[in-house]
């Protein structure tokens, strides 16, 4: 044993080189110091104490941290005999479970030899396949319980974790052990089942059909989400849609979701719930976009009304208008008020066109008052052109007064004057006939 080992030598060195303060003297001194502690580590002999260390030190550093002396003497110290026993008992055991470790490894050319031997030793991996056996047993139960009988997307995700776990269980139990041991295991230690092989690779094909049912079940739910997805979008797109271009879009998109939707894999759970679903989209797609259909039909024929009406009130003017024009005017209000009639009471846009018919039909009745008052205008002034005509054929000439027919047809001529109206087109003219008339008439005093 060395008087002083690695351990101390190291908290000692890093203390002098702390202390060294790059000056010659101390350099020199630490050079000194490592000299003395490197031929303690060489010499044989009871390692230095605490007091020991402070000597060697105290002549060329007399103020050395004495934390460190105390800290690189305990290091110092050798190990116990306690520490020692400890040490030797902790490899043994080690030893020992290593052993047993390897005996128990699943390779018939080592078990073999062992079981013929010492079976005892082969307890543990025993015991191991015995846990593994129930283990895989419970778990691919449940697994197929929870995978081949879902009620939701939660069950399946537990059916999930069981396969796994049950795929680790069959993985754990050796194929050869069930060739060989059961019969052997359950003669010595005495249990209760008979795990044959075919029974084995029942279970596993059981575990693998699992397995694809889960991915396959995972890829349906994965479509059914991406169509729920879709679906909804579309619907939240058609109701904010500015205008028809973008509802037709949206509504492309809606009936895509739901072709998505039919797509599912029926024997699937997300197949079923897909065709649920799909019954609630397309009971909604025909509310809305129904909706929306008979919306726009309606709107069609109020603006066709509308388009009609706006070319009347351009024939409909504050002026004075012809009896043609008054009569294309009645024809295009009748036109516009005949396709709101169309509008039934069930649609959308009933109570608008309700409104703009009033709207019309005053407008109409208005027309077609101007248009009687032109046409009775008209009529009243061409009776007085001919009562003219005939008053002037009457007249001779040279005459400066007029005769008793004359004045009464002048008379005739001023009371049907007197039926034209203001505003139509005959007025002004039949105004000036009309104040002819009465000049005629004012030196008789009539």
């Amino acid at each position: 044993m060395f008087r002083l080992n690695k351990s101390a030598f190291e908290i000692l060195n890093a203390e002098l080189r702390r202390c060294n303060t790059n000056d010659v003297a101390s350099q020199v001194q630490q050079q000194i110091v490592l000299k003395r502690l490197e031929k303690l580590r060489l010499q044989t002999g009871t390692p230095l104490t605490e007091d020991e260390l402070r000597e060697t030190l105290n002549d060329l550093f007399p103020n050395f941290n004495p934390k460190v002396l105390k800290q690189a003497a305990k290091a110092n110290r050798p190990p116990s005999a306690l520490w020692n026993s400890i040490k030797l008992g902790t490899i043994a055991v080690g030893g020992i479970a290593g052993g047993i470790w390897f005996l128990n490894l699943p390779y018939p050319m080592i078990r073999y030899p062992v079981a013929r031997v010492m079976p005892m030793v082969l307890l543990p991996s025993f015991m191991s396949m015995d846990h593994h056996y129930r283990q895989a047993i419970a778990t691919t139960e449940q697994a197929d319980q929870l995978v081949n009988n879902a009620t939701s997307s939660a069950d399946f995700d537990l059916g999930a974790t069981r396969v796994k776990t049950a795929q680790q269980h069959l993985d754990a139990l050796p194929v050869w052990f069930l060739g060989y041991y059961p019969s052997a295991y359950c003669g010595w230690f005495g249990c209760s089942w008979r795990f044959t092989l075919d029974e084995f690779q029942q279970a596993r094909k059981n575990v693998a059909r699992m397995d694809a049912r889960l991915f396959q079940e995972k890829n349906a739910q994965t479509q059914l989400q991406q169509a729920n997805t879709a679906v909804n979008s579309a619907k939240q797109s058609y109701q904010a849609a500015p205008n028809q271009a973008r509802k037709d879009d949206a509504i492309a998109q809606w009936q895509q979701g739901m072709d998505r939707l039919q797509e599912v894999p029926g024997e699937t759970l997300a197949g079923r719930t897909a065709q649920t679903k799909l019954k609630a989209y397309e009971r909604d797609f025909q509310q809305l976009v129904g909706f929306s259909v008979d919306n726009e039909r309606s709107g069609n024929l109020i603006q066709a009304a509308q388009f009609s009406a706006a070319t009347a009130a351009n024939f409909s003017t504050g002026k004075a208008q012809g009896v043609e024009v008054w009569q294309e005017a009645e024809k295009l209000w009748n036109e516009a008020i005949s396709t709101l009639e169309t509008i039934k009471s069930d649609d959308p846009d009933y109570v608008q066109a309700r409104k703009l018919l009033s709207q019309y039909q005053l407008k109409l009745s208005s027309v077609r008052i101007r248009l009687k008052q032109e046409q009775e205008s008209a009529q009243a002034f061409e009776q007085a052109q001919q009562l003219q005509i005939s008053l002037l054929a009457s007249v001779r000439s040279g005459a400066k007064t007029a005769t008793p027919q004359q004045i009464s047809q002048l008379r005739q001529i001023e009371k049907t004057l007197r039926y034209v109206k203001q505003g139509t087109t005959v007025y002004p003219v039949a105004q000036n006939l009309l104040k002819a008339a009465q000049k005629r008439l004012q030196p008789i005093g009539g």
